[in-house]
């Protein structure tokens, strides 16, 4: 491994790609810790920190952590890269739906430019009302149960420049992640989401130590729950790791043409049926909407709706429940809207291609549907283990969250997805000018 990473300088290109990339992560990062005038750091942090630890705090301690801690410095990367995320997955969702849209991601790369340039049109009009949903809630800080004012500014001033400023950073952000794509290694946008995350790492760490110091004479932890800890948190990550990489593989034969004096195909391949096929979206969708049901039932002046609502509050018994089901609903949910088996069917037909033992056209259709069925079950049974930890040891065993979100949810799932991803494109690299790579064994054979 680590001549791979020696090996990994020794290519020109390669050697530009990532310092081309480390430049434009730090210049992501510029952005994120540049604070936007006329707010009081202190108050703002104090609010935070109090918001965390009332109901839906874990919500308020997830944006800031996506944020690279951006939110509580009221910086101009507040918003982060997530109104550009929301806008693909609403643009991605719509594609199911509207044939105009599908028609587009059908046409090859023209269709696709054009669908970027609505994602990023979409982006834009979400920056707007998120950013001044941000500002007023800044100005009126009564709704998180803060006495006095936070903000300097007066009138709409505030308003509109807290508004233009993130922004303009949150387009600054999505030009940077397509240049790191474009130039650099590995998904732009999936990596500054990744560099945010990791860049609370060592606030984590700093908890961790907080842990374990004696308060009063007394520490309510020990070196070995550090240990146990330390335990829990490689086998969640080798767990999420294999799961991320299981695949089905559908054996798959093609049969022989005669073209002329030629003959083609008869090769021997398979279909890769991703195990955790829907990723990390069954857990955003359902944090997103568990956000405004417990708010929503609160403002019902009946008694049955405000206990409901109370029930329904960050860590609760019955919140757990309820997004463990719909994790596991919007797992299905993504599979049946993005995995289409009647198109892979026709594919492997017009092709020549057969699954062995099973009859083109429809019969395959249908033998796809069903084992991704099966297959999408298991994945999403243990996306939603890994969801509910964070939450699990964050309230019932008093862990800090910033330390209890590396152990699981969105942070993790995203981190090893993106790592894997970039480890693929550099061994790409090094396997390309006969060097050993990350992920495989052996050395190719080449020219000396």
């Amino acid at each position: 491994m680590f001549s791979a990473f020696a090996n990994t300088f020794k290519i020109p290109e390669l050697r530009q790609r990532i310092l081309f990339t480390l430049g434009m992560i730090l210049a992501c990062r510029v952005v994120c810790l540049v604070p936007i005038p006329g707010v009081d750091a202190e108050a703002l942090r104090d609010v935070i920190q109090k918001a965390q630890q009332s109901a839906g705090g874990g919500f308020i301690g997830l944006f800031d952590l996506f944020s690279g801690g951006a939110i509580e410095r009221f910086a101009v990367g507040a918003l982060g890269i997530m109104p550009y995320i929301s806008a693909s997955i609403i643009l991605q969702l719509l594609t199911a739906v509207l044939p105009a849209l599908e028609r587009l991601v059908r046409e090859g790369e023209g269709g696709r430019q054009k669908l970027t340039q609505y994602t990023r049109y979409l982006t834009l009009v979400l920056c707007v009302i998120q950013g001044g949903a941000m500002a007023a809630a800044l100005r009126n800080p009564g709704t998180f149960g803060i006495q006095g004012s936070i903000v300097f500014m007066s009138g709409p001033s505030f308003m509109i420049l807290g508004v233009m400023a993130m922004t303009v950073g949150t387009m600054l952000l999505m030009w940077l992640g397509d240049q790191i794509t474009e130039r650099g290694v590995g998904n732009g946008i999936s990596l500054m989401i990744t560099v945010n995350i990791v860049s609370r790492f060592p606030e984590a760490v700093q908890a961790l130590v907080n842990m374990v110091r004696p308060v009063d004479g007394v520490s309510p932890y020990s070196p070995f729950h550090i240990a146990g800890l330390a335990l829990l948190i490689f086998f969640v990550t080798a767990g999420v790791i294999a799961v991320t990489q299981a695949q089905r593989k559908i054996p798959v034969q093609y049969a022989k043409r005669v073209v002329g004096r030629k003959v083609y195909g008869g090769q021997s391949t398979y279909l890769p049926l991703r195990v955790n096929y829907s990723g990390v979206m069954p857990i955003i969708f359902a944090q997103s909407i568990l956000m405004f049901p417990p708010r929503l039932l609160r403002m019902i002046p009946i008694d049955f709706f405000k206990d409901l609502g109370q029930a329904l509050d960050y860590g609760g018994h019955l919140y757990l429940s309820v997004y463990a089901l719909m994790i596991l609903f919007f797992s299905y949910f993504w599979v049946a809207t993005q995995f289409h088996p009647v198109q892979l069917a026709d594919d492997l037909k017009k092709y020549g291609g057969y699954v062995p033992g099973i009859r083109p056209g429809m019969p395959t259709a249908e033998f796809l549907d069903r084992t991704m069925t099966r297959i999408t079950l298991a994945g999403a049974v243990f996306l939603t283990a890994i969801a509910v930890t964070p939450t699990v040891l964050s309230n019932r065993f008093g862990i800090p969250f910033i330390v209890s979100s590396f152990f699981g949810g969105t942070s993790l799932l995203i981190i090893v997805g993106v790592m894997l991803d970039t480890m693929r494109q550099v061994e790409s690299h090094l396997l390309m000018r006969h060097y050993d790579g990350f992920l495989k064994k052996g050395r190719l054979r080449g020219r000396k």
